[in-house]
């Protein structure tokens, strides 16, 4: 077995992409398709050593990396062959301290806040499920505890995913997508995330995710893929669309309620892509190199609030982090997810990311979708697991601690207690015997419909040109305003679009029962009003478009653009977009249009940001609607913002720019197939508004940008500090008010004195308007200058619903974790030295009252 193993070992670095440890050529598999083990082994493991200021065992930073003149490099860092000890990291010990650090159970988390000031204890439940989950394996067999961490292989079950059952273990069932159950018929498409993410409202985040997770359950799943909180770095990037923005706080609020909604649902959740999965192009070779601090501070933080909203599974992504791939990257995985984070949950791999059998000591504990490549018969675990074991090279404590934490997620679930079977099949929908066809929609329809009109941002609105009021006629123009010809899942896997854009593309989507298009949810209102309208599809029709806008009281112009996966190309799009242009001929639409009518009202379906220069200040242009991706119901909604039935309260999650060159990340091209691109996030903590502001480049809309049907005021700006309640460890909150940093310890950047509420930011906002609207205040930090921060980051947002003339009292909470700053030295978090100063506003640049905090 040894010779076996080193000569496998010696052609690694021959072979780009090629996995740290190939396969045994061996592995047998049972009937239903997993890979079974062999044989007995005993053992122990600690963490390998990994630099205090990186993301992996070393860190060599290339020339910067461009679209014009990609930098590559041949070094893969992997795992050394050898025995390695282990020792399970401690479980958290703090005693709960309700109200603030209540006892929780994911199937009833802390109830809705637009000001959060709870912080859940999972540490009881998840103990009592770890306890379970040894009972359990106490008498399974080294073969037993392996099919627990390996998939059966790809089209080998009825899901995406699928681990085998064990005993009295009936398996686990893993599906897809963020925003429906993929592949199962009768089940809902919601709004994506970006889209609930535009609403900054925390309470339509969780109530989507709670309706999806029930959607989840109710068809057998065990573990949703999702949700998905890789960072809006790159404008073009081509899974934008499925996470929540440019920001790490907006992304980490998303991701923290969306798991809270999910998991009261019954469902696991997955956190993914951990991490630095920011572009589609050469995902599986390519090496995300980033510092540490940067790192800490905007791209592991949303994976920190998935673990405090006591997320189950984490899913490690395809590509390289500092020159180690993510699935066996020792630092993220061990040193920062489990030790730093004190993760109780499992980690799986993306499909086809783990690259090593040695990788669970790095950290893996699930492999999916099972097979080392979709079909090839062999696994990285399975056998080959076993035989890592049984030849001492992965101790059996390790394979315990896998097979554990799998089984625990469950457990912590309570998907013991009369869970539901599958029943459905992801790969064979039209199979009777295994597609029951349960409907699981219930009224969720109301609630997409909701979300599709709240993320919707209205950028421009002149003339008093919206909402609507009965015009005499209006004529909708171009594709995006109808149905798609042949039908809403016309195209696999969405990869396509010739009718309304209600999603992007690739495997964060879902199939649609039905999708109501703009010219439907806008004849629905026409009729009412009396309204004659008119319509016109053809994108290339230039004269015919002109021609029907002319003399119309309102001509809508609908355009639209997609990205997605990139196993998938549309129009020479692989996943990530090719430029920030409107697709179908777009901008010379709305010109033609505009041209002949001076009513002309432009509706944007985007899965991120484009450049609107050519027609933004076109005088006919009166006024812009930016819809997003809505779901189902984009039609209603989009209807319902443009007649006033919903004043819009949506706030763009990124930042609109004048220029592609003025985004401070591009889309890294180049490369081949013997290679492995380096990407260099030289641009550390100043992405999107944080790089606009640093830079002092004005943007065409701001990110936290929105208009609405009325205005608003602010007033009467108040501080107060909040007493600690955790007086175990009141050391460490005074060690942290002289300056010093939490300790490196089990869970540090989740301790509770760091995230419990410190500080109390009370303030009042007036609707000045005469119509009822929902304002989104926003609190920006301004650390002082030897902090080396932009100049402005988002660490608060609330939304309140205020009547005609009426005022509210507002508060936004703020932390010591909000306050604070990664220390590459110190390894921990600390207060900046000086003064901190914030801003509370309508965006990132509409700052309407200023404050201090006294520490």
């Amino acid at each position: 077995m040894l010779s076996k193993l080193l000569s496998l070992l010696c052609i690694i670095p021959l072979v780009l992409g090629a996995p740290a440890l190939g396969p045994s050529a061996g592995i047998s598999s049972t009937v239903g398709g997993n890979f079974s083990a062999t044989g007995t082994s005993t053992g122990s493991y600690s963490p390998l050593t990994t630099s205090s200021n990186s993301s992996s065992t070393s860190i060599t930073f290339s020339a910067s990396a461009s679209t014009s003149g990609a930098s590559t490099t041949t070094g893969v860092i992997t795992v050394p062959l050898s025995s390695y000890a282990f020792t399970p990291y401690p479980t958290p010990t703090l005693n709960p301290r309700p109200p603030v650090f209540p006892a929780t159970d994911p199937l009833n988390p802390p109830d809705i806040s637009s000001d959060p000031q709870v912080v859940p204890d999972f540490a009881p439940a998840w103990a009592s499920a770890y306890q379970k989950a040894k009972n359990l394996i106490s008498d399974y067999t080294i073969e037993e505890k392996v099919n627990i961490t390996t998939g059966v292989g790809w089209a080998n079950g009825l899901c995406v995913g699928n681990i085998p059952p064990n005993k009295n273990f009936p398996g686990l069932c893993l599906e897809d997508s963020p925003l429906a159950v993929r592949f199962a018929d009768f089940a809902t498409a919601f709004p994506a995330g970006i889209q609930v993410a535009s609403t900054w409202n925390r309470a339509l985040m969780r109530s989507r995710a709670l309706a999806l997770g029930q959607e989840f359950k109710g068809k057998g799943v065990n573990i949703a893929l999702g949700p998905m909180m890789n960072m809006g770095r790159i404008a073009q990037g081509g899974r934008n669309w499925e996470g929540f923005g440019a920001d790490p706080f907006l992304t980490g609020e998303s991701a923290y309620e969306t798991i809270l909604g999910l998991q009261q649902g019954g469902v696991q959740a997955t956190a993914k892509h951990f991490i630095n999965n920011e572009q589609e192009h050469f995902r599986t070779q390519e090496t995300s190199n980033v510092d540490d601090r940067t790192q800490h501070e905007i791209y592991a933080h949303p994976f920190l609030r998935s673990v405090m909203a006591g997320v189950s599974s984490v899913m490690c992504s395809y590509n390289l982090i500092n020159e180690t791939y993510a699935c066996n990257n020792d630092k993220m995985l061990n040193d920062i997810l489990k030790r730093e984070y004190g993760f109780q949950g499992f980690v799986q791999s993306d499909w086809s990311a783990t690259m090593s059998t040695l990788s669970a000591v790095t950290g893996l504990d699930m492999t999916m979708p099972g097979d080392v490549t979709f079909d090839s018969g062999d696994s990285y675990f399975g056998g080959n697991l076993t035989d890592y074991v049984n030849d001492g090279y992965i101790s059996m404590a390790r394979l315990d601690d896998m097979a554990t934490r799998i089984i625990a997620g469950w457990y912590f679930l309570h998907q013991d207690e009369d869970y539901p079977a599958t029943n459905f099949n992801a790969f064979n929908p039209n199979d009777e015997a295994t597609n029951k066809h349960v409907n699981v929609q219930e009224d969720h329809y109301k609630l997409v419909r909701e979300i599709g009109a709240a993320g919707t941002v209205l950028l421009k609105n002149t003339n008093g040109a919206l909402p609507l009021n009965k015009p005499r006629n209006l004529v909708l123009i171009g594709s995006d305003a109808g149905p798609g010809k042949s039908g809403p899942n016309e195209f696999s896997d969405q990869g396509g679009s010739d009718g309304i854009l209600a999603m992007g593309w690739g495997s964060g989507t879902g199939y649609f029962p039905y999708l109501i298009s703009p010219l439907e949810g806008i004849q629905e209102r026409a009729r009412q009003d009396g309204s004659s309208v008119f319509w016109d599809f053809d994108d290339w029709n230039t004269a015919l478009a002109s021609n029907m806008a002319y003399g119309q009281a309102v001509a809508l112009v609908f355009v639209d653009s997609d990205s997605g996966e990139g196993y998938i190309t549309v129009d020479g799009n692989e996943g990530d977009r090719k430029n920030l242009t409107a697709w179908h001929n777009g901008d010379d639409l709305i010109l033609a249009v505009a041209a002949q009518n001076n009513n002309t009202i432009v509706v944007v379906n985007s899965v991120g940001p484009l450049i609107i220069e050519p027609w933004i200040e076109h005088p006919n242009i009166t006024a812009v609607v930016w819809a997003g991706i809505q779901g189902q119901e984009a039609g209603n909604s989009i209807a319902d913002v443009l007649y006033g039935a919903y004043n819009p309260s949506g706030r763009l999650p990124y930042t609109i720019a004048k220029d592609p060159a003025d985004y401070s990340a591009q889309l890294v091209t180049g490369g081949s197939g013997s290679e492995i691109l380096t990407i260099d996030y030289t641009e550390g903590l100043f992405i999107d508004y944080r790089h606009f502001d640093q830079a002092n480049i004005t943007p065409r809309f701001e990110f936290g940008f929105g208009l609405s049907y009325t205005t608003f005021s602010y007033s009467d700006l108040c501080v107060d500090p909040i007493q600690s309640c955790d007086v175990d460890q009141a050391d460490l909150v005074a060690a942290w008010e002289n300056g010093g940093a939490s300790p490196i310890a089990e869970g540090s950047s989740a301790a509770l004195w760091l995230h419990e509420p410190a500080f109390r930011v009370t303030f009042k906002v007036t609707n000045t308007g005469f119509v009822s609207g929902t304002e989104i205040p926003q609190l920006y930090i301004h650390h002082p200058s030897s902090a080396n921060e932009p100049p402005s980051v988002l660490k608060g947002f609330t939304n309140v619903e205020i009547d005609p003339y009426a005022t509210e009292l507002v508060s936004i909470t703020l932390s010591r974790y909000d306050l604070s700053i990664w220390d590459v030295v110190a390894q921990g978090w600390r207060k900046p030295d000086g003064q901190i100063t914030f801003s509370i506003g309508a965006s990132s640049r509409d700052f309407r009252l200023q404050g201090n905090i006294s520490i």
